[in-house]
């Protein structure tokens, strides 16, 4: 929106971790250098820890867009998996092929040695790095450890790097991780950026965006030091909306006032007098998705108010297409004081089985048995981990979402709907309506999701042939606005050319690029033509007739 108004080519100041805006500071170089060592051949677990925001993924991306000669490596982003999992995982990362049917862990990690003592014999060096490690269970990071075990009489076979948040060094703490804290041989706690780090720090975003230092006063700057305490994706939230709020004033230059102001806008409290500092900033931090969400709902709002052109309307950010779904007359307009009273009242019904009955199934799942297993038997399919508001809409389905209160009170609640930026949720027999930013405050980012799969298989793959691969392509025509021909028109050999265009799609939708039809592809492939019946999440639009 304001790039050519300051002469920039592109956003300096997005959340996105695009390795060449990477800030080297001193505490990053040095991180980064443990990093290497984690790469090297006397690597075994290194463990990188630092408070939220402070860049520890754009580390991870800024390693692996370094050339690693004799060295692959199996990056691991969504660690809220178990022990099978986590080894299936790694070995896609690594393209190592196993049976997709009856697959065990065992399996799984006789397929790994295997790969490992050939690459070893190779001279290639295997890396495992995780992170959001202070996700993983006990149990997964136990088998992380076991992993390690896989060596030859000199050399360990894969080296291991765990990133996560301060919980994870408390994690590794505890008397049952106590082996695998042992083997860990070099550890880094990364540290938010000093006065003078900041100041650098963003001078540096706009040089590579093509713009000047001077963009900020030198007060503007001190102001983003004092309000952030030195956390970068705070900096980068902050000096975005100020960027804005000086280009909707047609100035050119951010100073102290519009910075404050800025701060005011997108920050989920109100900016604190001079001496807010670097722990309340780590609270902010915790609730930085609820900023930016903020920020995209009142953006809007904010702009119409101010005297722009009438040009700047086109400017503004895309929103959710709004539901013109008709709301049931239970759905009602909470106010804010007595909502969370209402979401984490106990007694409601079970949220799981509410879920169920939206796919036409009122049973009850019986005790002992998980709803994903549950769920499998009846012909539908599980999925769960942590999500934003713009993964679920893609998904379209709805979903249960886990809550923590600020007490420390977790509850799951049924998201029935969305529509543009208000969720409706099920409580207790009644539809309740929340904004999404103050539902955010709640959410931990966990999700239980279920589909029902319209093939055969719910792993499509090379090596795989007949009625689900023509159902793949038959989508991928579709995804890329094609008139989908008939079946026996398509090719039933999973090829090299069905692989690139699986990668497409998958790069298209924000999935990884594997090449491969796991469930989440699917389930987003499902969408482009749902069954009759299938619940969703947002109700298409519906074009108005004339």
């Amino acid at each position: 929106m304001y790039t050519a108004h300051f002469g920039l080519e592109a956003n300096p100041f997005s959340l996105t971790p695009d390795p060449a805006y990477f800030y080297l500071s001193p505490y990053h170089q040095e991180a980064l250098a443990h990093l290497l060592y984690g790469m090297g051949e006397d690597g075994g677990f290194v463990l990188l820890t630092g408070e939220v925001g402070t860049g520890k993924t754009m580390l991870i991306r800024t390693l692996m867009e370094q050339q690693h000669e004799h060295a692959d490596i199996a990056l691991c982003l969504n660690p809220r998996l178990n022990e099978q999992e986590l080894v299936a995982v790694i070995c896609d990362e690594l393209r190592i092929d196993y049976p997709r049917q009856g697959c065990t862990l065992k399996t799984l990690i006789d397929a790994l040695n295997t790969h490992l003592l050939a690459t070893h014999a190779q001279g290639r060096r295997t890396v495992l790095i995780i992170d959001e490690a202070q996700n993983l269970g006990h149990e997964v990071l136990e088998q992380v450890r076991l992993l390690t075990n896989l060596e030859t009489r000199r050399y360990k076979l894969l080296r291991v790097i765990l990133a996560g948040q301060p919980e994870l060094q408390r994690l590794l703490a505890g008397p049952e991780l106590r082996q695998l804290a042992q083997r860990i041989t070099a550890r880094y706690h990364l540290m938010p950026l000093d006065r003078e780090q900041t100041a650098a720090y963003i001078a540096h975003r706009l040089q590579v965006a093509g713009g000047r230092p001077e963009l900020f006063t030198r007060g503007a700057v001190k102001a983003v030091y004092r309000l952030t305490g030195g956390v970068p994706r705070l900096i980068n939230i902050i000096c975005d909306r100020a960027l804005l709020g000086t280009y909707s004033r047609g100035l050119k230059q951010v100073d102290t006032r519009l910075l404050r102001q800025a701060a005011r806008e997108v920050l989920p409290q109100p900016v604190q007098k001079r001496g807010f500092r670097f722990r309340l900033a780590l609270e902010l931090v915790a609730l930085g998705a609820l900023s930016v969400a903020a920020a995209q709902l009142y953006l809007p709002t904010l702009l119409t108010t101010l005297p722009l052109p009438a040009r700047v309307a086109s400017y503004l950010p895309d929103r959710p297409a709004v539901s013109t779904a008709v709301t049931p007359p239970t759905a009602t307009a909470t106010p804010t004081q007595d909502i969370a009273a209402v979401l984490f009242d106990k007694t409601a019904a079970d949220p799981v089985a509410r879920l169920l009955a939206l796919w036409g199934d009122d049973a009850r799942i019986p005790t002992g048995q998980s709803p994903c297993d549950y769920a499998q038997s009846h012909n539908l399919r599980c999925l769960s981990g942590r999500a934003d508001w713009q993964e679920l809409r893609r998904y379209n389905r709805p979903v249960v979402l886990q809550l923590k209160s600020p007490q420390g009170d977790k509850r799951q609640i049924l998201l029935k709907s969305l529509t543009g930026e208000t969720a409706t949720l099920e409580v207790a027999g009644r539809l309740l309506q929340v904004p999404l930013p103050q539902l955010q405050s709640w959410w931990t980012g966990d999700y239980l999701m279920f589909w029902r799969p319209q093939t055969s298989l719910t792993f499509i793959g090379p090596g795989s042939t007949g009625e689900p691969v023509v159902w793949l392509r038959q989508r991928l025509a579709m995804a890329e606005g094609q008139e989908p021909p008939a079946g026996q028109d398509f090719s039933a050999v999973f090829d090299p050319a069905l692989v690139e265009q699986v990668r497409n799609f998958q790069r298209a939708h924000d999935l990884q690029a594997d090449g491969v039809v796991g469930q989440r592809t699917m389930a987003l492939l499902d969408n482009l033509a749902p069954a009759p019946g299938t619940p969703v999440l947002t109700a298409p639009a519906v074009a108005k007739v004339n």
